[in-house]
């Protein structure tokens, strides 16, 4: 992997914890908030279906996890496993794809 190619990467890594960061906060804060004014999870759910400003917030949130977690496994996996080249690649990508796609669905299944 070129020196291109990582800087990338790390910057991929640490602009995505950023938003993550926000998202977490967010996500958290409304729902304690919501639970504290006594909503049940069902009415809560029943106030994000249907909000366009929620179902981009956790299309953000999903795909920011999305490319966040794969990249740290892949650092985490060259560190400690010294696990390098193409199989380390592939097998990143391919967390990458189940989390994008496990995100789309649970925003989809949300939002529905």
């Amino acid at each position: 992997m070129n020196t291109r190619v990582e800087s990338l990467f790390w910057l991929a890594q640490r602009a995505s914890a950023a938003i993550l960061a926000v998202c977490v906060a967010v996500h958290l804060g409304t729902m304690i908030l919501a639970v504290r004014g006594g909503l049940t999870a069902a009415e809560i759910l029943g106030r994000v279906r249907g909000s366009a400003a929620w179902e981009v917030f956790y299309w953000v949130f999903a795909l920011a996890v999305a490319v966040h977690a794969p990249l740290g496994l892949r650092a985490i996996l060259r560190e400690w496993a010294d696990w390098r080249g193409p199989s380390l690649e592939g097998a990143t990508a391919l967390a990458a794809l189940a989390l994008a796609v496990f995100g789309i669905r649970a925003v989809a299944g949300l939002i529905g």
